[in-house]
Order: C-alpha cells, then sequence, then structure tokens
C-alpha cells in the first residue's frame, strides 16, 4: 500500500516517519506542501498522489489558544479532514485520523468506551468531534483512533515544558486532580503501524477489512494525573532532587479552556478487533526518556 502522512513536523507524524513498516511507498507532507488551514491543498495533494492510506497527524492543538481562535480551529480540525474525507472516498482511500479524550466531559468513573455520549466542555473538543462527525457521514473507510495527553521529546508538550521549568525553578504547583493516560507519540506509532500491517495484508483482496472501520481509543495502558505525570518525569531524569512539586486543584488554576477532570478511555475494542494494546504509561515515559538519552 501506499500512503500519505499529513503532519510531517508534528509528535506522532515524526515518530510515524521511523514506524510505518507496511507502507510500500509514504509520503509525509508538512504545512508548506498541505496547510489544514486551507483544506483544498491537502484535497489536492490526496487527488495528485492517489495513495491507499492517508494519515492525518496534523490538527489544532492549542487548547487554551483555541478559545480565542475558534473559527481557525474548526477549520484546522474539522473542515479540513471533511475534506480529506471526500477526496478518499473519490479514490477510494483508507482515512486514519486522530482525535482526543477531550471530546468526553469527564463526569463518569470508568473508562470511556468509543459509543459513550460525548459532550466536550471546549472550542478544541468540540471542533475535533466536528471533524469525526464530518469523516464518519462522509467516508465509509476510515480508523479514527482517539488518544490522550500526547507527549514526546519533540514540539510543545506536557514532558518539554516540565524539563524547562525544572531547570528553571525549584518549585512547581502541578494540576492533581485530572485523571488521565499521558500517551507517547511513538506508542501511538507503533499501534497505527499494527493496525496498518491488518489493513495491508487484506489490501489486494479487500477481504474482511471494510468491517473494522469506526471509531477506537488508542491510550498507553495504566491512569494518572498530571501531577503523579510530573513526579515520574522528574523521578526519570534526575530532577526529583532539585524541583519541588505540590499537588494544585484545577479549580484553584484557572484556564481559558475547561477540561475534563476524567479522561481515561477504554482500549478494548483496540485489542479486540486488531490485537493492538499499547505499553503502560509509565513503561512509555521510560522509553522516550531513554531516546532522548541516546539523541543527545
Amino acid at each position: 500500500m501506499k500512503g500519505l502522512v499529513f503532519g510531517k513536523t508534528g509528535q506522532v507524524g515524526r515518530s510515524l516517519s521511523g514506524s510505518l513498516k507496511s507502507l510500500e511507498t509514504a509520503w509525509f507532507l508538512d504545512r508548506e506542501r498541505a496547510d489544514l488551514s486551507r483544506p483544498e491543498t491537502v484535497r489536492t495533494a490526496i487527488e495528485t498522489l492517489e495513495p491507499d492510506v492517508v494519515i492525518n497527524t496534523a490538527a489544532y492543538t492549542a487548547v487554551d489558544q483555541a478559545e480565542s481562535e475558534p473559527e481557525l480551529a474548526r477549520v484546522v480540525n474539522a473542515d479540513a479532514p471533511a475534506a480529506m474525507a471526500r477526496a478518499c472516498a473519490g479514490i477510494g482511500a483508507w482515512l486514519v485520523h486522530y482525535s482526543t479524550d477531550y471530546v468526553f466531559d469527564g463526569t463518569v468513573a470508568e473508562p470511556y468506551g468509543e459509543d459513550d455520549p460525548v459532550s466536550p466542555l471546549n472550542v478544541y473538543g468540540r471542533t475535533k468531534l466536528a471533524g469525526e462527525e464530518a469523516i464518519r457521514e462522509i467516508h465509509d473507510r476510515h480508523l479514527i483512533f482517539r488518544t490522550s495527553w500526547v507527549y514526546s521529546n519533540h514540539g510543545r508538550n506536557f514532558l518539554n515544558t516540565m524539563l524547562r521549568l525544572a531547570a528553571e525553578r525549584d518549585e512547581l504547583n502541578i494540576v492533581s486532580d485530572q485523571i488521565g493516560a499521558p500517551t507517547y507519540a511513538g506508542s501511538i506509532a507503533d499501534g497505527t503501524e499494527k493496525v496498518l500491517h491488518v489493513l495491508s495484508a487484506h489490501h489486494a483482496e479487500d477481504a474482511g477489512v471494510a468491517g473494522v472501520a469506526g471509531v477506537y481509543h488508542m491510550t498507553c495502558a495504566g491512569r494518572t494525573s498530571w501531577y503523579d505525570f510530573a513526579r515520574s518525569i522528574f523521578e526519570l531524569s534526575g530532577w526529583s532532587d532539585k524541583v519541588r512539586v505540590n499537588p494544585l486543584a484545577t479549580e484553584a488554576f484557572p484556564t481559558p479552556a475547561r477540561r475534563p477532570l476524567f479522561s481515561l478511555l477504554s482500549n478494548e475494542k483496540l485489542e479486540r478487533v486488531f490485537g493492538v494494546r499499547l505499553e503502560t504509561w509509565d513503561d512509555a515515559l521510560r522509553r522516550c526518556l531513554s531516546e532522548r538519552e541516546d539523541n543527545k
């Protein structure tokens, strides 16, 4: 199969560049060649290259900033995926798209399943949900992977922010009552590759593949809070004796965008259908930090 990846320089896009083994050919496009704020550019790229599978790793992910830029967030997170879906439908290609735990409001006590009611609390979540809905309505050959708390050694994310602040401060206050699953971009890339292997194996005869289309949750296993995630980062990176971390309630740290207090996702469907289970969040963190050291 031939693949086309949008979001070459993003966290998941970078990780996919070293993970895609099932594709004979893979094109990776950055914003210069396909700008999601101009959806016609992604449609043109798909129609020109005619891939068998399109993987969209690009998104508007600045959760707080989206509150003041709702139109831009909607174009990138909803209109552009809709354009991808139309183009994929036109050439019969699969569309793999990543969404978020923030489509839920966090008012439950058990991990969310794919069919649980959605009720996003912020602009980011609403625009990502709109993207999901557009894809499902337009094109039946889709795989939507909802993930959470994505981080890597590249870009703007919680891990890099914590390590930067550790070098600048001796005390930090971190929210302790938001529960979820930190998910390493490398783990997402590995899980995606395993799913694509299933699609690739059946691509020639197209036997039994269409039935797997739909929404799946793809996060690292286990659960934690931002506070405990930060403590683990400092312990594993050698900063625990240098930085004091204090727990903070969400209500004591107001932000422009509301966040769900509980956004843990159940990955049972992904494992049942594709046999894919991501590593635990703490094992993934160790791997990420080890790779960080190797690349110094």
